[in-house]
């Protein structure tokens, strides 16, 4: 195990959770079902989906966001790849993904597809499907990204066990790699967050949020 990858702890429901931000991977209740309330609707997709349409995200994890994100573009029936670029500072081994969507047979045939091909960092690119994970520090390694984003997931650990990830700087970078009217959602309610999101250029808008959280946020982009 490199110093750079994720060390993990297991709950008897097999959910992963990060030994260094004592924080779970996914929701207790229901990853997937959390996934798609917070960050798919939260963006309003697969309304909005277009060819050469750009997810980015902080925090890939063990890849749910990704693998539900594409399950829906293909159901939706395009067949242009999505781009979904993700900044992730301790990668998961792809044996420890592969255990942790197990939990998730629905998205077995997007999973397997993705595992066969995936050489765990870098850059993995299949006919509909067009993937990048950035390993390292995102504070560091968003400003040297070239694209844009679409929607934005942010999906870092919690932000009293990992604050380095909900930064005003770094929000101010996300919304300088957001397209016009692009959009961003977050499971997280909290205050600085929210601050920094508007500090940077979004519109917010708290929102129900999933299971036992009360609230979370979608934040819309005007480019000024």
């Amino acid at each position: 195990m490199t110093e750079r990858q994720a060390k993990l702890n297991w709950t008897e429901e097999q959910v992963p959770v990060s030994d260094r931000f004592d924080d779970p991977y996914f929701s207790l209740q229901n990853g997937l079902a959390e996934t798609r309330h917070v960050f798919l609707a939260g963006n309003d997709l697969p309304a909005r989906f277009v060819p050469g349409f750009q997810v980015a995200e902080l925090g890939f994890g063990t890849g749910l966001n990704l693998l539900a994100t594409w399950a829906e573009w293909e159901r939706s029936g395009q067949t242009t790849p999505l781009r979904f670029t993700s900044f992730e500072a301790f990668p998961m081994s792809p044996t420890d993904m592969e255990r942790a969507l197990e939990a998730f047979p629905e998205l077995s045939p997007w999973a397997d597809r993705f595992l066969a091909a995936w050489p765990g960092q870098g850059i993995c690119n299949l006919d509909t499907l067009h993937a990048e994970v950035i390993i390292g520090d995102a504070r560091v390694s968003l400003s040297g990204w070239t694209g844009k984003a679409d929607a934005w997931f942010l999906d870092g650990f919690s932000p009293a066990k990992n604050p380095e990830l909900w930064e005003e700087g770094l929000m101010e970078e996300v919304a300088r790699h957001t397209t016009p009217q692009g959009t961003a959602a977050t499971y997280t309610a909290a205050g600085f967050v929210r601050r920094g999101l508007e500090a940077a250029g979004f519109t917010i808008t708290r929102t129900p949020g999933f299971g036992r959280k009360r609230h979370m946020t979608r934040a819309a982009f005007l480019a000024r």
